[in-house]
């Protein structure tokens, strides 16, 4: 197991190593205050691989870099607006101290016990570095300029859908997971519990551009019985008008390039209030995160959770759209061995899936050993008055080994930088 987790930290920082292979000027330039300087999480990374690998988390152990320095690369107490003003590491230092910290990480795991105890903190780190890599490609997507990742590799043909939507008959189902079954699982994933939830209406696939094209050819932007009154109020503040990156004339800005837009991809950089707004208009509503774990992954005729909505077997870019290599959404009906018991589409990659859910501890939470993951997030702990929603799923962008169908991702509904769209969902009366 050890040789496994080297395999899967070295794969992440490969993707790390991609992104930020560019001059000193790409790396220190803030394009956006809503993201870092990508020299600022290029450290950040080995800041807490160090924090959490070489010093067991213990914030008061002298690191390899001096307490002062180590100090520029606190999350919380350095928000990203301020990050490019921090007199930061150059990219060469930063890539230095990366590969000097991982030396002694890889010296560390050849000695570590082949426990899941003494493993998880690697893998901790591997997610949060996967995560990381997600945010630089945000990042790449709201800079200026021509791209400097190209046009990303080809995809499976979509195809058309047998039904719109899928019946997710009443009844209990296991939400969440332990460790003994997901090892690797975080704080906010756990523990497994049943639920018992009222039958309801799943959308096979994502919304696509082209329905999204339809709400705002209908004036859906500009009718306000679609919004909630927060979100009407976000949206004139804002001046939203369509999702982020697309142009007036039908088309978008992918990572500097114009091109026209794909129909049949899923909508993304759309905020929940879009969501929310779309959905409303369409006679619909979003799904809880309930639900949508219910028909990622619960098996109505065994009665038990699937690891992944199709089964067992690990993600492949046959199942799934992940990792990054494309950079897009795969067309709707792109994957058709990935499906669920219910038989729900596209539920692991392509994008983050708004739900109506506000990010809340699942009964019995325990905080890992990073205990600042969740917990600040949760309502009454402060930030930001626990509205984070969450978004289930992961995306395109997102690493294998940082989804899974218990993963619970969250951000503020006002956010569309990420690479978030969303599915419909329906009551059902008398189901």
């Amino acid at each position: 197991m050890p040789e496994t987790i080297a395999r899967g930290l070295e794969a992440a920082r490969a993707r790390t190593s991609g992104l930020t292979q560019f001059g000193d000027g790409e790396l220190t330039m803030q394009h956006s205050p809503l993201m870092s300087p990508l020299v600022w999480d290029l450290a950040h990374i080995g800041q807490q691989e160090d924090l959490w690998l070489l010093r067991g988390g213990v914030a008061a152990a002298q690191g390899q870099l001096p307490a002062a320095i180590e100090r520029l690369y606190d999350a919380f107490e350095n928000p990203r607006a301020s990050r490019a003003a921090l007199p930061l590491l150059s990219p060469g230092q930063a890539r230095a101290f990366l590969a000097d910290v991982r030396g002694r990480v890889l010296d560390a795991l050849a000695r570590a016990d082949d426990t899941a105890d003494a493993l998880f903190p690697y893998s901790m780190i591997e997610q949060h570095e996967q995560q990381h890599v997600e945010t630089m490609l945000a990042t790449h997507q709201l800079r200026s300029g021509e791209t400097l990742l190209g046009p990303g590799a080809p995809l499976p043909p979509g195809r058309a859908l047998a039904s719109e939507s899928v019946l997710v008959p009443a009844g209990d189902f296991v939400l969440g997971v332990d460790a003994a079954d997901e090892p690797w699982s975080l704080d906010n994933e756990r523990p497994a519990h049943a639920v018992h939830l009222p039958a309801f209406r799943i959308c096979r696939a994502p919304v696509r551009n082209a329905e999204y094209r339809r709400f705002i050819d209908d004036g859906g932007y500009a009718d306000r019985r679609w919004w909630s009154p927060i979100g009407w109020r976000h949206r004139l503040a804002a001046g939203l008008e369509r999702p982020q990156f697309w142009t007036p004339d039908g088309g978008r800005v992918r990572f500097g390039t114009l091109e026209p837009l794909s129909p049949d991809e899923p909508v993304q950089h759309v905020c929940f209030y879009e969501a929310q707004a779309y959905a409303r208009w369409a006679g619909a509503r979003l799904p809880t995160e309930q639900e949508w774990e219910k028909a990622c992954v619960w098996d109505p005729s065994a009665g038990r959770r699937r690891r992944w909505p199709w089964g067992s077997a690990a993600p492949t870019p046959a199942l799934a759209n992940l990792d990054g290599a494309a950079l897009r959404p795969a067309p709707v009906g792109a994957y058709p061995a990935g499906a669920s018991a219910y038989g729900v589409e596209q539920l692991i990659g392509d994008v983050w899936e708004w739900t109506s859910s506000r990010l809340e501890p699942w009964p019995g939470f325990t905080p890992m050993l990073y205990r600042q993951y969740s917990a600040p997030f949760f309502p009454g702990a402060g930030a930001s008055d626990g509205d984070y929603r969450v978004l289930r799923g992961g995306s395109w962008a997102t690493g294998a080994s940082a989804v899974r169908p218990s993963f619970r991702n969250w951000d503020l509904p006002i956010r569309r930088q990420i690479f978030c769209g969303f599915r419909l969902a329906w009551d059902v009366i008398d189901g």
